[in-house]
């Protein structure tokens, strides 16, 4: 069934169109606007155009969804097969199906979204035209990355988003962001690196770089030791990107040093190119080098999830100079831990799950992230204890609206049943309780446990930072007996606890503060080129949760299919 039915040469125009256009707008930006488009500020007139071309975009990514046939979506549709290095058999060849079309939504809806967010609040750093050159590139790689049915391509769209991030973050971001753009790109360089060794490997010993042709052949090409290696080699340049624990440790810092839409588009779509990878290559063309590393990656997982929590529980308490931003980074690690789960267990349940996953975390962690760098522009820091004593019940006091979307997206982040969090690590839980055949069910069922108790940490810290950031401290005294407490006239100084970063005043509602004064600094609430950049994530992570079948709708049949070697 189409909602519309659209030729398939128009499809196919479409795909292209997607994939090429902001390559195109990102030279575009770069050249001299011509006069009648300059206005009276040229700046203003280039984040005028990355938001034309990125809603553009987004626009062609509906009706490319709208002219989908969802009647099957385990079918390549938009397809696009032209010979281009043929000594190698390399091919343009492009495609969509029910596993990425949700991932290219994604992608074209976020980054529509920061472009219409920096037109309004661009972060500060050189010139905005190669600000948005640069949006735009990352745009076009990612997009690439989902949309590409050959593994040379996929390799180049993988690693063409890597400049863009790089300097997004070297010239745009905050404190230490040369370092930590340094260590973002060296580590998924070198991890880049082994992954093209095992892509060569695949293609030489099976005579094609096809991806759909690999995953009908189902591994029966390759070796069990050359699946093996594959696995291993190009296992290890995923696993950096998604980031998997260990490898995990360069995105902390990129997140905390990175500007907001960086944040947002490293956390929404960039982490997804190293799942979508696990999902499109290794599961369907190496299954028995899968199955070998599938205990070990589960485990790694779990491990991640749990480590994940526990690093953001110690940034959240009290006294630790959290970072909210690098609390978020770390909550990241846990839930693409879920992701990794899923797809360890090699059933449609848990890939499902996995997939469900990728797509609700791109919602919450990129409203999160526009959240708390709305919060540190009205504030100057993002560090939770000057925030819980700076803002205390301002947040929901001062700033309902703002206080309210960001108790909502952490509780979406939790998992709380009815909004998208929910139904992927559910799923998740239900494929390691019975994995593929094969697989130690003991084992995955020590994973799941394992991975059922980091949803109880993942709750703790999601509510710790509601409290602290929405409602306040708690004043050192409240908590000693009444006789030890010092006394305090009604008109007296303020003592206990941090002061208003902004006006030195303890703000208005906070747990034994005393009352508001006229002098008392008023916070911004959601202005209203904020509520246009988050409302879409808000309405889409309540409509996963309330109606998941549209998403598993799209990808169950595909997974089927993937998983069954090609056939339906």
């Amino acid at each position: 069934m189409t909602v519309i039915d659209i030729s398939a040469s128009v499809m196919q125009f479409l795909l292209a169109f997607v994939v090429v256009a902001p390559l195109l707008g990102a030279v575009a930006a770069l050249l001299p606007a011509p006069p009648g488009l300059k206005g009276k500020n040229p700046d203003q007139a280039v984040l005028r155009h990355g938001v034309t071309v990125t809603g553009a975009v987004l626009v062609a990514a509906i009706v490319l969804a709208v002219g989908f046939d969802h009647d099957h979506p385990a079918t390549m549709q938009a397809t696009t097969d032209i010979s281009w290095i043929p000594a190698l058999d390399v091919r343009i060849h492009l495609g969509i199906d029910g596993i990425s079309l949700p991932l290219l939504l994604l992608t074209a809806l976020l980054t529509f979204l920061c472009a219409l967010y920096s037109y309004f609040k661009l972060p500060a750093g050189p010139s905005p035209k190669a600000f948005v050159a640069l949006v735009l590139v990352l745009e076009s790689g990612t997009l690439a990355t989902f949309a590409v049915l050959d593994l040379l391509l996929f390799f180049l769209a993988f690693e063409m988003v890597l400049i863009p991030m790089y300097f997004l973050i070297a010239r745009w971001g905050g404190g230490r962001r040369q370092a930590a753009a340094w260590k973002f790109i060296l580590y998924t360089l070198l991890g880049s690196v082994v992954m093209l060794l095992g892509i060569l490997l695949i293609g030489l010993k099976s005579g094609t770089f096809d991806m759909v042709a690999l995953a009908t052949d189902n591994g029966r090409g390759l070796t069990t030791s050359v699946q093996v290696i594959a696995v291993l080699a190009i296992g290890l340049g995923l696993a950096v990107k998604t980031p998997m624990w260990p490898l995990h440790s360069w995105l902390p810092d990129a997140h905390t040093a990175a500007p907001t839409v960086g944040s947002v588009l490293l956390a929404g779509v960039l982490l997804k190119m190293g799942t979508y990878g696990f999902v499109r290559i290794l599961l369907p063309i190496a299954p028995d080098g899968m199955r070998t590393f599938a205990p070990y990656l589960a485990a790694f997982a779990v491990v991640g999830i749990v480590y994940g929590s526990l690093a953001c529980l110690a940034l959240a308490r009290t006294g630790a100079k959290g970072d909210l931003k690098r609390l978020i980074a770390y909550s990241s690690v846990g839930h693409m831990g879920f992701v990794l789960l899923g797809i360890a267990t090699m059933t449609p349940t848990g890939v499902n799950g996995a997939l469900f996953a990728n797509i609700a975390h791109g919602l919450i962690t990129g409203l999160l992230f526009f959240l708390v760098g709305a919060i540190k522009d009205r504030y100057g820091t993002a560090d939770l204890d000057t925030l819980a004593g700076a803002t205390g019940a301002a947040l929901y006091g001062r700033a309902p609206r703002l206080g309210a979307l960001l108790a909502f997206a952490a509780i979406a982040s939790l998992g709380l049943p009815g909004l998208a969090g929910f139904w992927g690590e559910m799923l998740t839980l239900f494929g390691a309780y019975s994995p593929a055949e094969g697989l130690s069910r003991p084992a995955f069922r020590t994973f799941m446990a394992i991975g059922a108790f980091g949803t109880l940490l993942t709750a703790a810290y999601m509510l710790i930072v509601v409290r602290r950031v929405c409602m306040g401290e708690h004043p050192p005294h409240a908590l000693l007996p009444p006789d030890d407490r010092a006394p305090q006239a009604a008109d007296g100084p303020q003592t206990d606890g941090p002061k208003e970063a902004s006006g030195g005043h303890q703000p208005s509602g906070a747990p034994g503060a005393r009352p508001a004064t006229s002098t008392t600094p008023q916070l911004a609430d959601i202005q209203t080129y904020e509520a246009a950049a988050w409302t879409p994530l808000a309405a889409l992570t309540v409509l996963a949760g309330l109606w998941p079948a549209v998403l598993l709708g799209l990808t169950d049949p595909a997974v089927q299919k993937l998983l069954a070697g090609g056939k339906s």
